[in-house]
């Protein structure tokens, strides 16, 4: 569903990403991880067309991007930290977005209900804690029933409860089929959620393959001291990439 074909991104001296090619197929959901500065966030940004690579080509549904701004309407996107006008009401923002996507008729509203955000819509933004913004970040990204979702730490800030109802709501888009990217520095949540693992390190794929085979290779059947192994060959220069980048 997202090919990234080919992408090289340079700011100024600096080499984010180095001939990158990913496949992101639907009915997967993805764990995107590495330390920070790895080119994750860049990654996403040049998904989203935020950011135009050096070289290279990214598709989505079989079409590139470039030049193009329709594609946006088939994903739905959680930013880690999301900013709004800070008068804009809670309320007049969500109808604000409906009326940018106007083909769209038949509205996700599960997570507002479930969050209590539609008995808060006279609230101004500015107004709110980290929590709820996250709430509405969380209500956006899934309100137009978009084939892909993107989401940046997408449990940050939340309370335990809040928490559980937004995984909750993600494995069942995921089991619906569809293409589910997420980042996150919480490792338990990664591998509740997801079911491939991406590891970035320096800008390269150093890892493509499924939990389970993570854990076949490192030998760990736990899924943080696999990805600690992994961390830890990924500092090591005669690893055997071949051997982490199969997929």
């Amino acid at each position: 569903m997202i090919s990234v074909r080919q992408i090289h991104k340079k700011f100024g001296k600096l080499e984010v990403l180095k001939d990158f090619n990913l496949e992101f197929e639907s009915g997967k959901s993805y764990a995107l991880m590495g330390p920070n500065g790895s080119g994750k966030t860049t990654l996403i940004k040049i998904i989203l067309g935020m950011v135009i690579p050096n070289s290279g080509e990214v598709y989505v549904q079989g079409q590139s991007i470039k030049g193009r701004f329709s594609y946006r309407s088939n994903i739905g996107y959680m930013p880690q930290i999301g900013r709004y006008p800070d008068n804009i009401k809670i309320g007049q923002l969500f109808s604000m977005m409906q009326d940018m996507r106007p083909e769209v008729k038949n509205y996700d509203l599960e997570l507002i209900e479930a969050f209590g955000l539609d008995k808060m819509l006279d609230k101004p933004m500015h107004t709110l804690s980290g929590g709820t913004r996250q709430k509405v970040s969380a209500s956006l990204a899934f309100m137009f029933r978009a084939k892909i979702l993107i989401l940046d730490e997408p449990t940050a800030g939340l309370d335990p409860m809040a928490t559980e109802i937004l995984k909750n709501k993600i494995k069942k888009e995921r089991d619906a089929g569809k293409l589910i990217l997420i980042t996150s520095h919480i490792l338990s949540e990664l591998e509740e959620l997801t079911d491939h693992a991406l590891y970035i390190h320096e800008g390269e794929i150093f890892f493509n393959d499924t939990i389970s085979s993570l854990k076949e290779i490192t030998g760990e059947s736990n899924f943080s001291t696999a990805i600690a192994k992994l961390m830890e060959w990924s500092l090591k220069k005669n690893t055997n990439k071949s051997v982490l980048t199969h997929a």
